[in-house]
This record gives structure tokens, sequence and C-alpha cells, in this order.
């Protein structure tokens, strides 16, 4: 059988699946792995323990399916950085985008002309989880360190580097630094010189549907592959969702509830706003994938189902367990408001110190009243995402989900509800690994569009008007109360 792989390196766990040419899930792989907060406001992995469990992931399919795949083709999570030093080797961990330790850096560039001016330019909103901020810190802060390291580099780089000994990047994951012109697909000068680097210091850019080929027996052992495997680049985990989603044509928008979370839309433009700074990264040469993430997805669910709740959060069945009940409670929860700022916030505030709140509390709210109250915080914080899209100029007419969200029926009606439109659930499987396989069978000439793969076996869910319409006035009230509470936030 003709297979290839797709393989996504996230910020918790590395996910791979082998795929036949009619996108039929044939075998999968998970590996876990740890991140390390030695102070507040850090988040770091060990770069090996990643590679560990790419190779872990692709072995494990090779040795399923008893053969070596077509092409292995790469999604990874976006805003990582590793300093690289001498011998090519890391001398620092992998900071993940979750680190805030460059928030004051962050803070002063936002609100500055040259700011504004790097995110126009660059696509990528001004904040602490960017290495072009994260760099800056080093330069600050640990100027002895900063002389000694020769290349920043992000984990797909790494990775890439660990197969090939070459030191490449993708459009995707190169216009999320901050660091990359994103209409002139090249490292972006100024933005090097503020962080006082060189781009003798950063990989070559190449597109996500670049490829080589690999001699080396230690990545044949190591993979169960052999010297006809083709490797793609392939992209970030976010514009690869979108291919995995379906959701790379006119109207159509991608939605992700992992951890945290994110609104991305296609568009052949990128879409600025200074004020909210939506996120521009960009796919191909024709394609910007526009939209703003989110702190504030699953892990609040989580945090509400472990302190609140004292339950913990690891299967399907788990969240049947705590989210059954809330159809019994009305849209709106009878007015009980929460905010779910509880991880800071990230698009469209901007901001390291939000906090979250429950509002209108009273003596006849239950458990479930606040269960519900929490997925519909969850789901409005991004429809209002979805809405500075809109406003943007991007419409969407459908949003295509994807997450670990997906398997709770009670939370896909919140969400097309809130948002007044179908929700298309196309699979339940890694969006952004079948993204990543996807874009290995379209280049390796196996299909000639990705709708041609599109399954039969997708659920629509629509929205009920009368909800939609109660949902209105709770996000008006939303949206005030928020704005009420920003000042007190710091």
């Amino acid at each position: 059988m003709d297979y290839v792989i797709g393989i996504d390196v996230g910020t918790g766990s590395t996910k791979a699946l082998g795929i036949d040419s009619k996108g039929n899930v044939h075998s999968s792989a998970h590996a876990s792995y740890t991140t390390y907060q030695p102070q507040p406001d850090r988040s770091e992995q060990d770069p090996e323990a990643i590679w560990a469990a790419v190779v872990q992931c692709i072995r494990r399919i090779t040795k399923d399916l008893n053969s070596s795949p077509k092409a292995i083709s790469f999604s990874t999570a976006m805003h990582s950085l590793i300093g690289i030093g001498a011998g090519d080797k890391p001398i620092t961990p992998m900071i993940t985008w979750a680190d805030n330790r460059a928030s004051s850096i962050a803070e002063a560039l936002y609100t500055t002309p040259k700011g504004k001016e790097f995110y126009r330019d660059n696509g990528t909103p001004i904040h602490a989880m960017t290495p072009l901020c994260k760099i800056k810190w080093f330069q600050e802060n640990e100027p002895e360190l900063f002389g000694r390291i020769t290349r920043f580099v992000s984990i797909k780089e790494y990775i890439w580097y660990k197969v090939f000994g070459i030191w490449e990047v993708d459009f995707s994951i190169a216009s999320a630094t901050g660091l990359m012109d994103i209409l002139k697909l090249s490292w972006n000068k100024e933005a090097l010189n503020w962080c006082g680097i060189t781009t003798e210091q950063l990989s070559d850019i190449r597109p996500a549907d670049f490829s080589r080929q690999t001699s080396s027996s230690r990545v044949h052992d190591d993979f169960g592959t052999d010297a006809n495997t083709q490797y793609y680049l392939g992209g970030s985990d976010g514009c690869m969702a979108n291919i995995g989603s379906f959701a790379i044509t006119h109207g159509k928008a991608a939605l992700t509830i992992g951890t945290s979370g994110a609104v991305r839309v296609a568009s052949p433009k990128p879409i600025i706003n200074d004020k909210a700074m939506t996120f521009n990264y960009r796919l191909d040469d024709n394609t910007f994938i526009c939209g703003g993430p989110t702190n504030n997805g699953g892990g609040v669910l989580r945090w509400y189902a472990e302190k609140m709740l004292g339950k913990d959060l690891s299967s399907s069945a788990d969240y049947h367990d705590i989210l059954d009940d809330v159809v019994s409670i009305s849209p709106g929860s009878d007015g009980l408001i929460f905010l779910p700022y509880i991880f800071g916030e990230r698009a469209p505030l901007w901001n390291s110190e939000a906090c979250g709140t429950f509002f209108g509390i009273r003596s006849t709210h239950t458990q479930p009243h606040f269960t519900r109250a929490v997925i519909e915080g969850i789901s409005m914080a991004l429809h209002g995402i979805a809405e500075l899209m809109e406003n943007n100029g991007l419409a969407i007419d459908e949003v295509h989900v994807s997450g670990g969200f997906v398997h709770s029926p009670e939370w896909l009606q919140v969400l097309a509800d809130v948002f007044g439109k179908k929700i298309c659930l196309v699979h339940t499987s890694d969006a952004s690994a079948l993204g990543a396989a996807y874009l290995a069978l379209k280049s390796s000439g196996y299909i000639g569009d990705y709708t041609e793969l599109k399954s039969k076996g997708g659920r629509d869910i629509l929205p009920n008007s009368s909800n939609h319409e109660a949902y209105k006035a709770h996000q008006l009230k939303f949206n005030q109360l928020l704005e009420s509470l920003l000042p007190f936030m710091n």
C-alpha cells in the first residue's frame, strides 16, 4: 500500500498519522513530553525529547504498516525558539510559545511606531510569544549566552537539521517569528537589527512543498524508512490545520480548540488590524492564513474540571461526564457570565495580565450553570475573534472545527448557537497532522486538489435560531463586562 505520514509536533505531544492516497487513516501514533517551568513566566522543553518523540511516532507507523512511506511531511507548533551554539548543538532549552519572559519587551514595543511597522511588514502580533521579542530578551538579559549563540531556530528547523544536516525553514513558521517580511518572503533586516542578529543566524526560507531525500542509514534505522521516502518541509500547525479541515477557500474558517485555540481564515492578502493585531501567516505564494489566537481554549475547561470539580479530563468519556448536564441549562446560563481569560490573553486583548471572572452569580445557580458558563465564555471569546475577521472583510459562512472538544456534542451545539453559523465536523483526527499528510499527497502528485480527500462521513451542526438570538444579547453583555473590567486587569 502506498501511504504517507503526516506528523504534528505540538506543545504537549507529537502525533502522527499514516494515510493512504484516498485520505484514509491506517495507523496513528502519539508520544508526550514534559514542559518545564523553572521560574514564573518560563515555559521550556528539551529539544532532544521532542526529537525522540518524532522518531518514536514515525517508527511506530512504519512498523505497524510494515513498509516505508512514500513521503513524510511535518507540522509544528509556532513561535518556538532554540539557541544553537558551537558544533550546531543546542545551548538553550526550546522556549515554547507560552513562555512569557519577554512580556515587558513586547509591551514596550507594542505601542511604538516601530512596533506597528514591524507588525504591518511581518504580519505577526507584537507579543512575548514571538522569537522577535524572545531574542531581544536574550540580548538584554543574557549577553554572555547571547554572544555564544550562532543561530536561532524553531523546533521545525531542529528536526529538519537532525534528518538532513541543513538549516531550512518553511514560509509559515518563518512568518510566525516576527522576523520575516511576509510580502517579500525574506528576513526583515530592520527587525533583525532591532534584536541584534543577522541573516546568517537564521535558516534559509523555503516553501511548504520543498522536499529532500536522505541516504542516511542512521535516519532509515531510526524511522524505518528507505532512500525513496520524500520529506516535505510542511508548515505550522495552524496553517496545516486549515488544510486538514478543508478551510482554505472563500467563506470557510477553521476553528481549533486544543489547550489554547484559534480562528483562522485563508486570504489572498494579509488583513492588518493595528489595534487587535490579528495574525497573517504565509502558507504559500498565493495564500495567507489570517486570524487570532486565544490562550484560553480547552485548558480552561481542564482547569475548571480539575480545580473546581476535582475531575480528570483524559478521555472523551470524561468530557461527557461533566458536560452532559449543560443541556438542561438555558442559553446564557440564566445570566451567569464567565470571562475565560485565566491564562492571560492574546487576540484581541494582547494582555498577559488579563484574568478570568464569573459575574452575575445568584443563589439559583447550580454546578451545571457554571459548567455551561465556562464553555459559553470560551465560545464567545472565539466568536469575538471571528467577528474581527469579518469586520476586516473576510467572509465566514461556515466554521470547520478540530481539537479535543469535537467529541462533545453539547459544546459543538453551543458553538453553533453562539456563532449563528453552520459548524462542520469534517473528521475527528488531528487536523494539523492530517493537513501535513494532505500536503504530502498533493505535492507527491497523488491528488490534484485537497477537496478530493474530503470525507463523506463528516457532520454538520446547525445553529438554533432562538438560541442564537439569546446569545447575541448575552455576547453584548459579555463584551460590555470585559470592557468595564479591562482597566483592572493589570
